[in-house]
């Protein structure tokens, strides 16, 4: 079966936060978390077309001036989202920083910022380039609730966590997942192209078997002649879940956003013998993170974000993560 993303994490379970999901086809790539961008090289930061920020503690946002840099010179848009008051921390962000060479010949490059209220998205504002960089407010995109961005092949939901400050939790769905028959193509005379996307976005919109797709070489191809050649599948689903206290609440929430999830990545940032220093900081044990991916039955759960008062010993991690999720 096609893969649409393949997510992957940027640093080490004891590096900073930050989940890399490459998008398989297109030039393209959306970040969870934006801590210690070192591994990612600049071809990949130029690729990310959106950054969803789980909270702006230090490490979870210091990589913000390098992608920045690479992008300040470069067209393509960049929309960045947060929590409640993230706008206004990114507008002073950029406000720390001296714009006096950017003027209406500057490359215009526009920065969208949004804020997630644990609702919807209440507030969004563009920076351009061209403007220095001065705050021009924009209508929220009104966005069913729990969902920060809708696209024909895909949605990123949201829900906001309690970690002392809202701290918010993101899911990658693929609506649906569709496996190309190449040896029925190649039967039919067909070649491969981007007329391929035409007949995937139709067939997930439900349309009749007689809408016609134009095929370069084969002119009008019906969807009722192209059925066979595309075979369905359940679409993937990728959690990310950094810094959450363990309450009733936030185990509540994170179990809906994960649900089903194929892989759950999950902070398990102590070991269950210092849990006394879990509920002060308002983190997850790694016994914990186990337990909230079996209840979310989980297909698989990647524990990171390890505290680094263990000195990089991740063994204790791993068997606390699997003994919670196996139910041990």
């Amino acid at each position: 079966m096609s893969v649409l993303v393949q997510p992957r994490l940027i640093n080490d379970p004891t590096g900073d936060p930050g989940l890399y999901l490459d998008f398989h086809f297109g030039r393209r790539a959306i970040l969870f978390d934006l801590g210690d961008t070192a591994p990612l090289s600049a071809r990949e930061l130029l690729r990310v077309s959106h950054v969803f920020v789980s909270h702006a503690h230090m490490d979870h946002i210091a990589g913000l001036d390098r992608l920045l840099r690479l992008r300040l010179h470069r067209p393509r848009p960049l929309t960045l989202l947060g929590p409640r008051g993230f706008t206004t921390q990114m507008q002073n962000r950029l406000g720390s920083y001296t714009w006096n060479l950017l003027d209406q010949d500057a490359v215009d490059f526009r920065l969208t910022v949004q804020s997630f209220d644990g609702e919807t998205i209440h507030e969004s504002a563009e920076f351009r380039a061209r403007d220095a960089f001065r705050r021009r407010d924009l209508s929220p995109p009104g966005l069913p609730p729990g969902i920060v961005l809708s696209e024909p092949d895909f949605e990123i939901h949201a829900t906001e966590l309690d970690h002392g400050t809202p701290s918010l939790a993101f899911a990658f769905r693929q609506a649906q997942r569709f496996n190309v028959r190449r040896n029925l193509l190649d039967g039919m005379g067909l070649a491969v192209g981007p007329w391929i996307d035409m007949a995937k976005e139709a067939l997930r919109d439900g349309l009749p078997d007689d809408h016609a797709i134009e095929v370069p070489g084969a002119g009008q191809v019906t969807l009722a002649q192209l059925r066979d050649a595309f075979q369905p599948g359940r679409g993937q689903h990728f959690a990310y879940v950094a810094d959450a206290a363990d309450t009733a609440q936030n185990r509540a929430r994170i179990t809906d956003l994960a649900r089903d999830a194929d892989q759950l990545f999950i902070e398990a940032y102590f070991l269950t013998a210092d849990r006394a220093l879990a509920e002060a900081t308002r983190h997850l044990t790694a016994f914990a993170a186990g337990e909230i991916a079996k209840a979310a039955h989980a297909r698989r759960v990647t524990a990171f974000h390890h505290s680094a008062r263990y000195g990089g010993d991740c063994a204790g991690f791993a068997a606390e993560v699997q003994a919670g999720f196996v139910g041990g």
